[in-house]
Parts: structure tokens; C-alpha cells; sequence
């Protein structure tokens, strides 16, 4: 008597559905492509329920997002779910609804196999198990991704006429300006803003003087950001406010008004041009010593600068006289040689430290309390604590006089460097940064 077997079910494949569409135009409907391209992948998978084929209810929707990257919420838990061994099968309506990007799409199949997770297309048949099914699916990336090149050029090559015709294409809107109906319109109270910056600078000596002087008066990016150097000078050179478009460094007449004239305009710039030869001569100019005649070894004897020259490379050293006349070793104590820039850093850390101490705050204070009464502790703190705004500003050279009028001396030991300031010193530099006294009526 011959057994029958029973037929064994099919493995329960787990499927997953992925869904894109570009852009956010339509998603309220209550019936829009993501739902159009869903129900299609259900009736596929509903056709290989004999094959062990569930449709999982987890939804993988992206609306209003690219295929151009991997950067998108529901493919990322698309992934994550792969990963974590909860999928079998990703299906799709269309290859390029996973991705357009043949670079990204080859991750994405790297990662399928990784996991032993098969990709089905619904419009596109092939299993990419297969080296045919690969060679299919290379093919059609790369006419997604060709696509995807075209469409990108035709939108440059409408930017780039648009400009030219001097039409406003979006962005971040320069202070001065405001929008209304996809045109740059001058806004009367921050072009007023716009010439003052453009005239404080043409009446400036530097960069950092101007603001300063912005700081002061409250004038804020468009963004109500304080402005830096980089805000400045990007506002300097914004050919907007010459009422031109630029598209790709060539500037076009623009519909938009000019807030500034021609004649300011040239005068702000051979300022700039005149700081820009003014920083590389100074540049060029080797950077002083810091700690001449005020660094010594512990047992007192000088340590002088010096310097070497590798190639176009200059490194800058304090030796004592020790190291230098060659005097023998018993006699020597404590760092005979020194790297310049790296013990002029920790001196000038050391000075930052001690400004910020209540001590040198309450010295100080009843230092200028004669001449200035006006001035309290607290205003004397605030005061010091602007050292860095100040040591910033200055030019080389004037940090050297500054660091002389600070520091009594320095003795390097193998212990460290010990600082001892200047306590007339301390008091000049705290009137210099302090709030300038009132006048009397």
C-alpha cells in the first residue's frame, strides 16, 4: 500500500511596500499616487498568494521626496526593518520610485542581498537574484538616471535664461529686499540699514572697526544674526544691491531696484582692496616676538627668539643663552629651547586667566577708582573679560606692545611657565576696554 504525502505550504514570504512621489502637489487628495501605486502592489502580491506571498501592514510612504538620494524617513525604516530580519520581499510600482541614482539603487540591492531580500518592480519584471535580472536592472537605472540628468539640465538652462533676464529664481532674500509675486522689492527701512553699512565701511579703517560700530548700533542680518567678518564683506559684495542678477559670476541687468549707487559702491571696494594689500604686506612681515626680553629660565638666564628655515616654512624658537654660548651642562637647569609659537599661545592663556579673576577685577577697580568713579567692580569685570574680543582686532606688532605692557616677565621651568603681570599695565589695558565716560552737561 502506497502512502500518499501531504503537499507542504509555501514559506511565508513577507512583502513590503514602498511608495515616492516627488513632490507634495496632490498628496490631499483623498485618493493620490501613493494610494494609485499601494493598490497596485497589493493586487501583485495578492496574484502569488499560492507562492507564500503576505502583504504586510506597515506602510513605507515617502511623499514629497527625491529619488536622487537615500536621504528620505520611510526608506530609512525600510532599511531599518530589512535589517532587523522583518522583510522578505520590497516590492514597487517602479524601479525608479526605490531610486533614480544608479549609484544609490546598486547600495540599496547590496543591502537586499545582504539580507536575502528579494526586489520586485510590478511594471518591470525581474528578480534580482538573477545576473539577468541584474544586467535588467542596470539597464533601467540607467535610463532612470539619464532621465533624471535631463530633467536637472532643462532646469539649469531655464535658471540660467531667467537670469539673464534679470529675473529673481529664489533664495536666501538680501537684506533690503522683500518678495512679492517672485520679484525682489526694496524695503524703504533696511535699505536704509544697507547704506549704512555700505557707508561705515567706506569711512572705516578695517573690517573689525566696522563691527564694532554695528555691534554698537544693534544692526542685525536679515536672519537677526549679529554680523561677522564673513556676513560683512558677503553683504559688501552682494551685486544685488547694484541692482544686478548674477548667474555663475557674469551679472545681468535685474528688474529689482538698486539700493546702492555706483559711487559708493566703488569706494567701498577700493577700501576693500586697499585692507587686502594692507593684510598681505603684513603678512609677508615676520611676526614679532611676543616674549623678547621678557622670557627667562629659572635659574635667570635670558631666552632669546630665533628661527629655522625649512623650504618656504619659518619655525620660530626661544633658546637660552645657555644653549646658545654653549655653556657646560652641570650648570644648566630647566627647557633650553622652546617652540615660539607654542609658549606665546600659553603665555597669553595665562593672561586671559588671570583677567578673569576676581582678584585682578577688585585690584583694578580700586586702581581707577580716582580717575574713574563712575566705573563699579562689575563694569571693570565685563571690561576684562573682553580681552580676547580685543587681542583679535589687533595687528601683530600691537599684540607685542600689549603683551609688554601686561607682563613683567616669564620663567620657564620644568614645571611650566610662570607669568608675572604688570599691575600698572593691568589697569591701562582695563581703561582702555571699559565704557567710555560720560560727559558732563
Amino acid at each position: 500500500m502506497t502512502r500518499q504525502t501531504q503537499p507542504q505550504p509555501p514559506r511565508r514570504l513577507r512583502c513590503a511596500i514602498y511608495t515616492r512621489k516627488s513632490s507634495e502637489e496632490g498628496l490631499d487628495m483623498e485618493f493620490n499616487s501613493l494610494d494609485a501605486q499601494r493598490e497596485a502592489c497589493e493586487a501583485y502580491i495578492a496574484s502569488q498568494k499560492a507562492e507564500g506571498w503576505v502583504c504586510l501592514r506597515d506602510k513605507y510612504d515617502d511623499g514629497g521626496f527625491s529619488g536622487g538620494t537615500l536621504e528620505r524617513p520611510a526608506l530609512k525604516d525600510l532599511i531599518a526593518d530589512i535589517e532587523d530580519g522583518l522583510i522578505d520581499i520590497v516590492v514597487v510600482y517602479k524601479i525608479d520610485r526605490l531610486s533614480r541614482a544608479l549609484m544609490d539603487f546598486s547600495k540599496l540591492v547590496e543591502i537586499f542581498d545582504k539580507h536575502g531580500v528579494t526586489f520586485v518592480s510590478v511594471t518591470q519584471s525581474f528578480n534580482t537574484t538573477t545576473s539577468m535580472g541584474r544586467l535588467t536592472l542596470n539597464i533601467l537605472l540607467s535610463f532612470a538616471q539619464f532621465e533624471r540628468e535631463v530633467i536637472g539640465e532643462r532646469i539649469r538652462d531655464k535658471v540660467a535664461a531667467s537670469r539673464k533676464k534679470g529675473i529673481w529664481m529664489g533664495g536666501p532674500v538680501p537684506l533690503g529686499y522683500n518678495v512679492k509675486d517672485r520679484k525682489l522689492i526694496v524695503g524703504p527701512a533696511e535699505a536704509e540699514t544697507v547704506r549704512t553699512i555700505f557707508t561705515l565701511y567706506a569711512r572705516s579703517s578695517s573690517t573689525a572697526e566696522v563691527i564694532r560700530e554695528l555691534d554698537a548700533r544693534a544692526i542685525l542680518t536679515k536672519t537677526g544674526r549679529p554680523y561677522d567678518k564673513t556676513s560683512l564683506l558677503k553683504t559688501l559684495h552682494n551685486k544685488v544691491y547694484r541692482g544686478l542678477a548674477v548667474h555663475k559670476g557674469t551679472a545681468y541687468p535685474g528688474e529689482h531696484d538698486a539700493i546702492i549707487d555706483a559711487a559708493l559702491w566703488d569706494e567701498v571696494h577700493d577700501v576693500i582692496a586697499n585692507n587686502r594689500v594692507k593684510r598681505v604686506a603684513v603678512a609677508k612681515e615676520p611676526s614679532p616676538a611676543l616674549l623678547r626680553g621678557l622670557i627667562f629660565t629659572e635659574t635667570g638666564v635670558a631666552m632669546t627668539p630665533h628661527h629655522t628655515k625649512k623650504g618656504t616654512r619659518r619655525y620660530r624658537y626661544y633658546v637660552s643663552m645657555d644653549a646658545i654660548k654653549k655653556r657646560p651642562k652641570a650648570e644648566i637647569r630647566g627647557p633650553q629651547r622652546l617652540p615660539g609659537g607654542m609658549v606665546e599661545d600659553a603665555v597669553v592663556g595665562e593672561i586671559r586667566r588671570l583677567l578673569r579673576t576676581p582678584e585682578v577685577a577688585a585690584w583694578v577697580s580700586r586702581t581707577l577708582r580716582k580717575d574713574r568713579p563712575d566705573l563699579g567692580e562689575t563694569d571693570i569685570s565685563a571690561s576684562l573679560t573682553q580681552f580676547d574680543d580685543m587681542w583679535k582686532a589687533l595687528i601683530p606688532a600691537e599684540q607685542a606692545r600689549v603683551v609688554r605692557l601686561l607682563v613683567a616677565r616669564v620663567t620657564a621651568s620644568e614645571a611650566g611657565l610662570a607669568v608675572d603681570l604688570r599691575h600698572e599695565g593691568l589697569g591701562a589695558i582695563a581703561a582702555l576696554m571699559a565704557p567710555a565716560k560720560p560727559e558732563v552737561a
